[in-house]
């Protein structure tokens, strides 16, 4: 059994992950996250893309536990925003000093977007993979726009506000093994399990 580091705390996020692994890799593996490996304190994500926070986070999770890991970092880009929130998507109601929460995101989402008539967006998200002898990101996205109001209490984040194009629902309704066939981490994670599978399998 290969096992893996999955440089989150959120056990939400580890199950889905493991979920949509489970679907493509053709080997035994287990998820640890960072509570497992003993990892304290924060990883300071400071990066100017998703790609560069999901590679730092796979780094500091690599470095404690001497095992291959990977992160992902994910967000929402909403084009009449100029690409808000972006990489400050779980924190975009808090940048200015206060605590927030996902119902504070939307909120303030709702509130930058009163005007505007172009509601498209994405969901963007970069995995970092990294072992003894190689380092990669794999990055998925899927289109679509953003509601004047939330629907369905499904999912985190954004997904209330999220309506998918391809899936003609909005994230907050659709049920979680819909969203895992066809969602931005899931392709991500998706692309990186064809190279683990090369890499690990047997």
């Amino acid at each position: 059994m290969v096992k893996f580091v999955f440089a989150s705390r959120n056990e939400h996020k580890a199950r889905e992950v493991a979920h949509i692994l489970s679907r493509h890799l053709e080997f035994d593996f287990q998820v640890l996250t960072l509570d497992d490996i003993g990892y304290e304190g924060e990883i300071v994500e400071d990066g100017k893309t998703f790609e560069e926070n999901a590679m730092i986070k796979a780094k500091a999770a690599f470095s404690k536990s001497g095992l291959p890991s990977f992160a992902d970092d994910s967000g929402l880009e909403v084009d009449s925003l100029h690409g808000e929130p972006g990489i400050y998507s779980a924190r975009y109601a808090s940048l200015d000093g206060r605590d927030a929460d996902d119902e504070d995101n939307n909120n303030l989402l709702l509130k930058n977007l009163e005007d505007k008539e172009d509601r498209t967006a994405r969901f963007v998200s970069a995995v970092a993979f990294i072992d003894s002898d190689t380092s990669f990101v794999t990055r998925g996205e899927v289109e679509g726009e953003i509601l004047h109001e939330r629907q369905g209490s499904g999912g985190f984040g954004y997904d209330p506000l999220f309506f998918c194009r391809e899936a003609d629902c909005c994230f907050g309704i659709l049920p979680p093994e819909e969203k895992n066939k066809i969602s931005h981490r899931a392709r991500a994670f998706e692309s990186l399990a064809k190279i683990l599978n090369k890499r690990y399998k047997k």
